[in-house]
């Protein structure tokens, strides 16, 4: 009799493995999910308000140093807002230090994999 089982190719394995392997290291990037928010916009109920990424300095957040107030009206205090929980324009739950947001890890990371507080 003819054997019924089907055998995967070793090329669907391969592919399949690969796929898996890829969601890992992406989950693991150096670069966390970062908005740029208004320091002085915080509401206890939504959180920081997005404002535009030209507002925030071009690298990694300026926590601890001075930074200067941009705007044409009036000043906005922008930096980096790392790893936030994001909806209707505003930002929460997350960290000013990018150093912190890295650390907190994810699926196949060697972080602590803690929620922060």
């Amino acid at each position: 009799m003819a054997e019924t089982r089907r055998r995967l190719r070793s090329s669907t394995v391969v592919l399949g493995g690969m796929g898996v392997l890829a969601a890992a290291l992406s989950a693991c990037g150096s670069d966390p999910d970062r908005r740029c928010v208004d320091r002085d916009s915080y509401d206890y109920i939504n959180g920081y308000k997005i404002v535009a990424d030209k507002n925030c300095a071009s690298g990694s957040s300026s926590s601890g140093k001075s930074r200067k107030k941009t705007g044409k009206t009036k000043g906005t205090d922008a930096d980096w807002y790392y790893d936030a929980d994001v909806s209707a324009g505003y930002a929460d739950n997350g960290t000013f230090s990018r150093s912190e947001a890295v650390d907190r890890g994810g699926f196949g990371c060697s972080g602590s994999g803690s929620g922060g507080g």
